[in-house]
This record gives C-alpha cells, structure tokens and sequence, in this order.
C-alpha cells in the first residue's frame, strides 16, 4: 500500500504541474482498442516469481484523451491465472502439493498520464511512455485439479470457513507502458499492469488446515482438497497459507486502438 500511496501522490503531484503548463493543449479524441497479451499472479503458490506461469488474456478498451499529457480510460480484460506447489523449488510448497486455477473477469477504469505530448495523427507527438491508475472490480474462481476434473475451490470451504469468501472484489490497478502512432488513426502500445486486491482467497488459500472431525465439510471433495500434502490428516492447525499478505494478479501484452472518426477537431491556441 505503501508503494500505491506514493505512486497516487506523485501521479497527482506531477500532472498538477505539467497540466497547468499545458493547460492551452487541450483537444477531443477518441479511440476504441484491443489488448491481446498474459495473465499471471502471485500468492502462497507463488509468492515471488514474475511471469511465473502465464496465461493468456484479453480485452477490449475505450479512451477519452482530452490533453497530450493525459487521458482516461474504461475497458474489460479477461485472462486465466493458476498457481502449482509442483512447480516449486521450495520444500514446504512441493510437501504442501496444492494447485489451483481461475478465470479471472475485470472491468476498470484508469487515469493515464504521459510523460511526452503525445497524440495520435500528429508525427510530432507520436511516442510517449506513460504510467496509470485507477480501480477495478473483478470476479474470479479458483479449482482444484483431483484426476481429470477441475473442482471449484469456493463452495467447499477448504479452510472451514463459516461462510465461502466472495468471487467479486474491487482492486487497484496501476502500472507502466508506451505509446506510438503508426498512422494518422491507429496506435499500438505495450504495458504491464500489477493489480493489489484486497483478498487472500485468489488461489483458495489463507490460514490454517482445519479439523476434519470438528468442521461440518459440505462434501467429501472439501476434505480431500484442503490437504493433500504427504501426511494428510496430521497438519490440524497447522499454516496452510499466510494471511498476512492478499493475492495479486497481473495483466501484460500489446495494445492496439483506433481513433474514432467522429472526435471533435483540436482547439488550436498555439502550435500543435
């Protein structure tokens, strides 16, 4: 969070500035684009390992750019995550031997701000990087392998939840990436957005493994797949996963947008 903070702060601090420089360097254009690139996550199967099994993603987006300094966005990306103790080097993870997959669904909207002028159909101010913020909902779904079927984590309260988390929470994605013109109505892009939610239950994992004889499991399944380690049945209590930290999940890949043709003419005050 602290990272989120200063990243907001500066973001504020820094266009604040550069807007009322360019204040005069406002126009309306609009473009409809296409992102086409990976998902992945980090959590208790994978706490450290960026790009660790990435899956892949896309979505469709719409931006409002009214200043070359800036612009906003709306959009929908969807993409698969999944995480693997077999794929591990550490010890506890391979004893462990939990895996999980899930499709995750968002809607968000972002703030960009560019660190050159940029806008399509000018050569002038065709390239710019640029950072964004913003807020999502996402919906999500963790299963469990067990043989040839995928088992949906969620009802079974494999932790002996008393009631099953929520597969709807609202994140904040943030991240970096680049613009350029090939063309008087057609951009590409490339960037790499991190996504901090605020749930543990990304990959099914948190606390501690519960009792079978005292938790009422709503099915056999429920028992069989909060634990699977190697000495099943003697872990009660035991550290499952670590609440102390919440999940991420990660969108990367190339953008592609169209500028709308039907975007009102630029308002010239002085050279564009």
């Amino acid at each position: 969070m602290k990272f989120i903070f200063f990243l907001t702060i500066s973001l504020l601090t820094i266009s604040s500035s550069l807007l009322s420089q360019t204040k005069k360097r406002n126009f309306r254009q609009h473009e409809l684009g296409i992102f086409l690139g990976g998902a992945y996550y980090i959590g208790d199967l994978n706490p450290t390992k960026q790009f660790h099994l990435t899956q892949p993603a896309g979505g469709l987006f719409y931006r409002f750019t009214p200043n070359y300094r800036y612009a906003f966005r709306g959009g929908f990306n969807f993409g698969n995550i999944m995480g693997d103790d077999s794929q591990s080097e550490d010890a506890d993870q391979l004893q462990r031997n939990l895996n999980f997959k899930s499709q995750i669904m968002e809607f968000n909207v972002l703030a960009e701000f560019n660190f050159l002028e940029y806008r399509i159909s000018n050569d002038k101010y065709k390239f710019t990087t640029f950072l964004f913020l913003g807020l999502d909902v996402f919906r999500f779904k963790p299963m469990a392998q067990m043989g040839n079927h995928w088992i949906e984590l969620q009802p079974l309260r494999t932790e002996g939840q008393s009631k099953g988390y929520r597969l709807t929470q609202v994140g904040i994605p943030f991240g970096v990436g680049a613009k350029l013109n090939v063309s008087k109505k057609v951009g590409i892009g490339i960037e790499w957005g991190p996504r901090k939610t605020f749930t543990d239950y990304l990959d099914d994992v948190s606390g501690t493994y519960p009792d079978p004889n005292l938790v009422p499991f709503s099915s056999i399944n429920g028992i069989k797949l909060s634990d699977r380690s190697k000495n099943a049945g003697s872990n009660v209590n035991e550290q499952r996963g670590n609440p102390r930290t919440k999940d991420w999940f990660f969108f990367f890949g190339i953008t592609l947008n169209f500028k709308l043709t039907f975007a009102d003419p630029p308002c010239y005050a002085y050279d564009h």
